[in-house]
Parts: structure tokens; C-alpha cells; sequence
């Protein structure tokens, strides 16, 4: 069973129902995210079929592999028939530590995940994340404890996420509230990147080199 990879771009984030996908391990790193030897390009798209390749698959995986005819591991949350089709992953602290790649990030993308909710995350990998229109959410330890039991004890379990509310719901009643930094938000609600909103500002980015080159010409000499 292949997930079916779904990214293409990035895409506005208002409200999101889906199953969740737990990973009950503390400091995932991003070479369990994405195995090392799959980091041969640049672009963003490929990388899918790979996601926690030594974790999904029985075999060892190698580029250009055609994922569906390996030995699938039963054991892993993503393999297992109640979470196909998940867009949220539930993960423990310290998700995204390691090395910097991006490309693990774009390997979550790819595969269909819009949002992680975890007790903390690597700093990089927490800002990759929002870069590539992804909604990490941190949750105080006790928060996700209990988001983990309700999944054990709920086959296929479903949250909705309001970005807007900025709150976490479950199908029994409880609400989480999160934090996330306005502008972060705001590009994520409006599916902007950072230099699309960066653009968004052009008539003041010109009026202010004009004023600057009239007030400063020896800065352009």
C-alpha cells in the first residue's frame, strides 16, 4: 500500500479533519525522516515513496526503487489501514532534530502531512515547516499524552484543527489551544511564502529606494 503523494504546492490552510498518524518516539531526526542517501536533488517533489523509509519498509531503500513492490512493515503507524490517508501527525518532543535538510520537510509535504503536533521541535525544522505551507503545533506534555491515549483507544481517530481559532478538537469534546506567530499565520492562511509576501510590499520597497538614493547618492555610486 502506497500513500498517494499529494504535493504539489503549497495551499491555503483554514480548518483541517483528518486521521492522525502517531509516531511515539521522542527526537525523530530528520535522517529518520528522510534517509540520507534520497537527498539527490534539489527540487522539492520525489521524495514521497521515502518517508520514514527504514521505519515503512522491511528492505533497504535506494533511489528510483519502485515502492510498491517492498516488503511493507506492519508494525508502523503510517502502513497501518486505520491511519491511510492521514494529514496530521502526533509525534513526541524534540520532532525534527539533526541536520538542517529541508528535504525532510518537503518528504512530509509530498506525502500528504499538513500539520504535526508535538510538545517541542527542532528550531529549523519548526521554521521549514511553516516555509513549506505545513502548521506545526506545540502542545504542553499533558496535552499530548492525552491526544495519544484517545488515539490508542480510538482506531482511525480524527482532530480538527482551526488555524484561525488557533485550537486543536477531538471528536469527545476536548479543545487544545496553541500559539503561532501572527505573520507565520498569516502566510500559512493566505498561502503565501516569504518572498511572495515580501513582494506583496513592492510600491514601498521602490518608494523607499527612491528616497534612499535621493538622500544617500553616495550609497549608489
Amino acid at each position: 500500500m502506497l500513500h498517494n503523494c499529494r504535493f504539489a504546492a503549497l495551499k491555503a490552510f483554514e480548518i483541517l479533519d483528518s486521521v492522525v498518524v502517531p509516531i511515539d518516539r521522542a527526537s525523530v531526526d530528520t535522517d529518520a525522516i528522510l534517509p540520507k542517501q534520497f537527498l539527490t536533488s534539489i527540487l522539492r517533489t520525489g521524495y514521497g515513496p521515502y518517508l520514514f523509509d527504514e521505519w515503512r519498509y522491511l528492505d533497504h531503500g535506494q533511489p528510483g526503487m519502485d515502492c510498491a513492490l517492498r516488503r511493507l512493515n506492519g508494525d508502523f503507524a503510517l502502513n497501518w489501514p486505520s491511519c491511510k490517508g492521514a494529514e496530521i501527525l502526533l509525534a513526541r518532543e524534540n520532532f525534527g532534530c539533526g541536520s538542517s535538510r529541508e528535504h525532510a520537510v518537503w518528504a512530509l509535504a509530498e506525502f500528504g502531512i499538513r500539520a504535526l503536533i508535538a510538545p517541542s521541535f527542532a528550531e529549523i525544522f519548526y521554521n521549514n515547516c511553516l516555509r513549506n505551507g505545513l502548521l506545526p503545533v506545540v502542545l504542553e506534555d499533558y496535552e499530548i499524552d492525552a491526544l495519544f491515549h484517545a488515539v490508542q483507544a480510538r482506531s482511525g481517530l480524527s482532530l480538527r484543527i482551526d488555524l484561525a481559532a488557533q485550537t486543536i478538537a477531538t471528536p469527545y469534546g476536548e479543545v487544545y489551544a496553541f500559539e503561532i506567530d501572527a505573520v507565520r499565520k498569516n502566510c500559512l492562511q493566505r498561502n503565501l511564502d516569504e518572498i511572495e509576501l515580501t513582494l506583496r510590499h513592492g510600491d514601498d520597497i521602490r518608494s523607499y529606494e527612491v528616497h534612499r538614493k535621493r538622500d544617500e547618492p553616495w550609497i549608489f555610486q
